[in-house]
This record gives C-alpha cells, structure tokens and sequence, in this order.
C-alpha cells in the first residue's frame, strides 16, 4: 500500500515505478531472508545491506557527487515506510538521512556502514541505534564553547549493548572524546539533525500504524463470528474506524511537517512546531491503533506467531525516540501558548 501526500503544501510527485521497486525489494527478502523474529537483538544483515547499496537505496538521498542517488526526503519516506511496512529491521534512515547527511555537509563520506550518537548538551546520553552493529558511529557533542563532530569506530568506544521495544539494537555509548578532538560545527546544523531525527521516527510510526490498522481490516473481513463478518459488527466498525483515524491524522501531520522542512530547507520559522504537531499526534495514535488493533483480533493478536505486535510494538517504540510523547506534547503546547488567541490560527496555517 502505497500512502499519499496529504497535506495542502505542493510536495513533489515520488516516481511510482521507484516505490513499486522499493516494495518489491523488502516483499522478496521478507518471504525468502532469515526470520524475522522479534524476540531477541536484531541482527544488522549485510547481505540485505549490499543489495540495497547496489540498487541505490543505501544513500538515496547523497549528492550523486558523493556517490549517492541524489534522491530527496519524499523518496526517503516511501523508503522507511517501505521497510517499516514489511518489518524490516535495518538502519537507513540513521545512516542516509542522519550520519551520512552530517559528514557530507563537512566534505567526509564513503561506503562504510554509520549511525549518529548525538550527546545532549546538558542532558543524559540516548541510546544509540545500531552502535555495536554498523562501521563507523558519527559522535557530535558540547564541547563546552561548540558543538563538535567526529567520526569514531566502534571498537574505540565503551558499548554496553540494549535494544528497544521491537528488537532492535539501542546502545549505550561511552565517548571519552577531548574539547579539542573532532571538527567543530554549528549549532544550527545540530538543531537541522534534531529536527532530521524527530521526523524520521514519526515517519517509521505512520507506516507502522497504517500497516497494523490495513491488518485489522483483512482480519475483521475475513472471520466471521456467530454467521457473519466481524467487520458487520458495529462495535468492531468503531473500533476500527478509530484507529483509522489516528492513524490518518498521524500521517497528515507529518506530511505536512515534512513538506514544508523540504520546502524551506528545514529552516521554516514554524517547522518545530509542525515537526512536534506531528510528533505529539504519532505518539498517541500509537496508543489507538495498537489498543484497537488488538481488540479487533482478539486473542490470536496477543501470539508471537501472529505478524500484529511486530508494527504495534514498533510504532510503541519509536514514538518514544527522539523525544517522547511528553516533550512533543509539552513543545506543542508551549508554542500555542506563547503564540496566543491572536496568533494561534498563523501559527498552525503558516508554512513559511
């Protein structure tokens, strides 16, 4: 299922024959990879990996000058959702739209696998996605007087391995850098990153709580309870109808979040306030959609064996990365407030 664009903003047509290649590629190594098991630490296949580099899907949006596709964020999108949709555990988004995306704005990228550990200037360490699986972790820290950046192995680092909700790995890093290693960098492109991050989980929500929602539909279509379809039941239509909802406004607002940062450059004077928007809606669609979707398949929806809790756990998981559903709401409410009766209308029309 391939989503829409549902915002007003003119956002870009995506190439359909692109999305329809990208569902194919994750389809095929769904039904013919490794398990897909949740249980466990999620393992980074680097067969899966180099296909994805061959067809040009590892970078997609690199400068072709950098030897990526020179694709953009609208592509990316259809890219995550892709993945998410099929459940598959792989970090694009932290080496494309993250990793790879700093390095290349300093001048420094090549084909080793990365992720981003961002260290919060006055706050405590995140999990790192992915930090013992990949090549190479891009550390950007406070250096007491700036922001500084610097490409790091691994193996040079204190790593306590962790994963998240779904299985995937999320990793305690210990970085003992000096003030003076690294490059320095300003702190409007950190704030870029933040907002990169935030944006890319509501992404990987969306897709996963559109997937959980179209698997309620086929579920409640095709059993039938007591002589007739459990989707003839008017308990089960609100049920879903609900969930359906969330989920489409979860989507609408990131749409709308990602259509005006691409416009703008990320540098839209409202843009943290559509990116929390979209955030604060994703988080608690999370809560419907997997409450509802669970209800409607009843006890078959609580095994292991059955495909639900792999996008409900999912989307559980990522709405509480890179800020949880607290900060979102809280960022939005403090931007309402501070904009007022007289600007709360600009506030939310205004794409500039």
């Amino acid at each position: 299922m391939t989503t829409s664009h549902l915002s007003t903003n003119a956002a870009p047509a995506v190439d359909p024959d692109l999305v329809a290649m990208i569902d194919a590629v994750f389809a095929d190594y769904h039904r013919s990879g490794p398990s897909h098991s949740t249980g466990g630490r999620a393992v980074l296949d680097r067969a899966l990996w180099q296909r994805l580099e061959s067809l040009g899907l590892a970078r997609l949006t690199g400068s072709e000058e950098s030897d990526g596709s020179g694709a953009g964020w609208h592509e990316a999108a259809e890219l995550l959702s892709a993945a998410a949709r099929h459940g598959i555990r792989t970090p694009l988004g932290e080496h494309d739209l993250l990793a790879c995306w700093l390095l290349e704005t300093l001048g420094e990228v090549d084909d080793a696998i990365r992720t981003v550990h961002l260290s919060p200037r006055g706050g405590p360490d995140t999990p790192v996605p992915w930090g013992a699986s990949v090549d190479r972790i891009v550390v950007v820290w406070w250096a007491g007087d700036e922001y500084r950046v610097a490409e790091v192995e691994p193996a040079a680092l204190s790593i306590r391995e962790g994963v998240n909700l779904i299985g995937e790995p999320r990793d305690t890093v210990g970085a003992e850098l000096a003030a003076t290693a690294g490059k320095p960098i300003g702190a409007a492109l950190v704030e870029k990153l933040q907002r990169k991050s935030a944006l890319l989980r509501g992404i990987q929500v969306c897709a996963a709580l559109e997937r959980a929602v179209e698997m309620s539909i086929e579920h409640v279509t095709a059993r039938v309870q007591f002589g007739r379809p459990l989707a003839k039941f008017q308990a089960i239509q609100n049920l879903i109808s609900d969930a359906a909802a969330e989920a489409a406004l979860a989507r609408a607002a990131t749409e709308a979040a990602l259509d005006v940062a691409v416009a703008t450059e990320w540098d839209s004077v409202n843009l943290d306030f559509l990116i929390a928007t979209a955030r604060s809606c994703a988080g608690h669609a999370a809560s419907v959609v997997s409450r509802n979707a669970h209800q409607v398949h009843g006890a078959i929806g609580t095994t292991r064996e059955h495909r639900l809790h792999e996008f409900t756990r999912a989307a559980l998981a990522w709405r509480s990365e890179y800020g949880s559903v607290r900060h979102w709401d809280e960022q939005v409410a403090a931007a309402a407030t501070a904009a007022g009766p007289e600007g709360l209308w600009a506030l939310i029309a205004d794409s500039r």
